[in-house]
């Protein structure tokens, strides 16, 4: 926590998850805070000792670990354990905690040898992963910022997203500003909350505030408004022509 700022890095889930997994949950033993992994699997403060059952937080994504390992809880806490033990020993990891390059190559002698051999992969500090992974992820991106801007330029407002979304979804748009749990209003909202945060650069803080709702539930509203666009094929700056 205190080694250095704070940053969030995007993974290539199948090839990079579990072992940054592994290698964060390990974190308190490399650094003499618990002796041994039976320490490590009740320790309060990491989130081995909740994806262990030994500790309770409700807002750690535990079943999103152990399907990794496995469909069943049971034999996915015993498959994950002996995947982290397997791990104790390994200490420091340069191929997980350097740059982008070197932590998805495994190490500078990696992307040495690749540069000797002219082999080039794209890479990014934020990004965990080959290099057709990291350049998917840029170049959906700067697509996303594209249409941001291009809503922007065209001075789109909340408050248009919020007719388009009602329109759609047969619905008046000062409802979706009121509570209320009707199934219309409820996906006119949804689709509000995605068009503003994901298209137009709303934070959604400014959101929770702007509806009168938590943080996490203006995030499953982002979440739905995406699986309906997705499911329907609806494209905002397609509407905004209509």
């Amino acid at each position: 926590m205190f080694q250095n700022r704070y940053k969030s890095i995007l993974c290539q889930e199948d090839v990079y998850l579990k072992e940054l997994v592994r290698y964060i949950h390990l974190n308190p033993l490399r650094a003499g805070l618990v002796d041994a992994l039976k320490d490590l699997d009740k320790y309060p403060f990491c989130g081995h000792s909740a994806i262990m059952g030994r500790k309770s937080r409700k807002w750690q994504n535990i079943a999103g670990v152990l399907d990794l390992f496995s469909d069943t809880v049971f034999l996915a806490r015993k498959y994950y354990r002996s995947f982290v033990k397997k791990g104790v020993d390994q200490g420091h990891r340069e191929d997980l905690i350097g740059g982008g390059l070197r932590r998805s190559s495994g190490g500078w002698s990696n992307v040495k040898a690749m540069r000797k051999a002219k082999i080039y992969e794209k890479s990014d500090e934020r990004i965990l992963g080959d290099g057709e992974f990291v350049e998917n992820v840029l170049s959906t991106c700067q697509e996303q910022l594209q249409r941001k801007y291009t809503l922007i330029n065209l001075g789109v407002t909340t408050d248009e997203i919020a007719v388009i979304a009602a329109k759609l979804l047969n619905t008046e748009p000062e409802l979706i500003f009121k509570p209320g749990k009707e199934r219309d209003r409820v996906r006119a909202r949804s689709l509000f909350c995605y068009w503003s945060a994901k298209e137009l650069g709303v934070p959604m803080t400014d959101l929770s505030r702007l509806l009168k709702i938590s943080f996490s539930a203006i995030s499953l509203s982002v979440k739905r408004g995406e699986k309906i666009c997705l499911s329907n094929d609806y494209s905002i700056t397609d509407l905004l022509k209509l």
